[in-house]
Parts: C-alpha cells; sequence; structure tokens
C-alpha cells in the first residue's frame, strides 16, 4: 500500500475543506457526521494508544489527526509519525496545508490529547479508526467512496 496515497486521502480542515487524493470536498463546520466522529476518535483514543504500544503483527501506518491553529484558522493534519511524551505528544506533520501557514508538510510538532481529532491505523491491508475519513464520505460520490474503499481497505 502506497504510503503517500494514504496520506494524501486522509486531510480534514476544521475550516469546511477537505483533501480527498487531489480533490477538495467541502464540510460545513458544524457538520454533525464530522463532530460524531471526532468524538467518536477521542473516545476511542486510549484503546487506539494501547494498540499503538504494543502492536500486533499486521498493524502499521499508525497515525494521529490534530488541530492546528493560526491567524489563518484551524486546518486538521494527519501526524505520523508520533509519539506520546511525559506533557502530551510530538510527530510530523504528513500533509500540505491548505489554510494555516504556521506548520508544512515535515514539520515536527508538538500537541495536547485535546487536538487529537482522529486515529488510524492498517490492520493486515484494512483501515481502522480514520473515523473522519468515514464521515466525508458520506458528502462523496458513492463511486469515488466505492474506490477508496477497495484501494485503501476502509469498512466504514
Amino acid at each position: 500500500m502506497k504510503l503517500s496515497a494514504i496520506l494524501a486521502l486522509l486531510l480534514f480542515t476544521a475550516t469546511a475543506n477537505a483533501q480527498i487524493g487531489d480533490r477538495a470536498v467541502m464540510i460545513a463546520n458544524e457538520n454533525k457526521d464530522m463532530a460524531a466522529a471526532i468524538v467518536k476518535a477521542q473516545g476511542s483514543l486510549d484503546s487506539f494508544l494501547a494498540i499503538y504500544a504494543k502492536p500486533p503483527a499486521g498493524a502499521d501506518l499508525f497515525r494521529l489527526k490534530v488541530k492546528v491553529t493560526d491567524k489563518n484558522g484551524s486546518e486538521h493534519f494527519w501526524v505520523m509519525p508520533f509519539k506520546q511524551t511525559k506533557t502530551g505528544f510530538t510527530g510530523t506533520i504528513a500533509n500540505d496545508p491548505d489554510i494555516v501557514e504556521s506548520v508544512e508538510n515535515g514539520d515536527e510538532i508538538t500537541f495536547k490529547r485535546a487536538d487529537i481529532s482522529d486515529w488510524g491505523y492498517v490492520q493486515n491491508g484494512k483501515q481502522k479508526g480514520s473515523f473522519t475519513v468515514c464521515a466525508m464520505f458520506k458528502s462523496m460520490p458513492a463511486k469515488e467512496v466505492k474506490q477508496y474503499r477497495e484501494q485503501h481497505g476502509f469498512e466504514c
């Protein structure tokens, strides 16, 4: 599975612009499905971190989605790799920004648990987590959703 294809697929921005592959998908800030996805991700974060600490066979591509805010607005980025610290987390931005100017793809950032809006990993070719991506599928054409499910193992 190509890491760059997965990372390009998995960007959601809080200011209503989501990047799916090379195409932007507009999602309203108050979108109920997206809000529910973030709540689900935050509620299951401890379980994810336990799996990350002791990955089962066939598990890889562990990542967190993190909200970054600057004077231009807010944007959510996949952070990969990442590690937990005594005071929070550090990791590497894995997407190009569209809105914020305070970070770039490849930058190392420090963040708190409250900044995490999603998590994900791949287990034997199947996506686990990535709740915000699944929420975006509801606003995408069925043909594209089918393609992402088949090519990237989404089961949502």
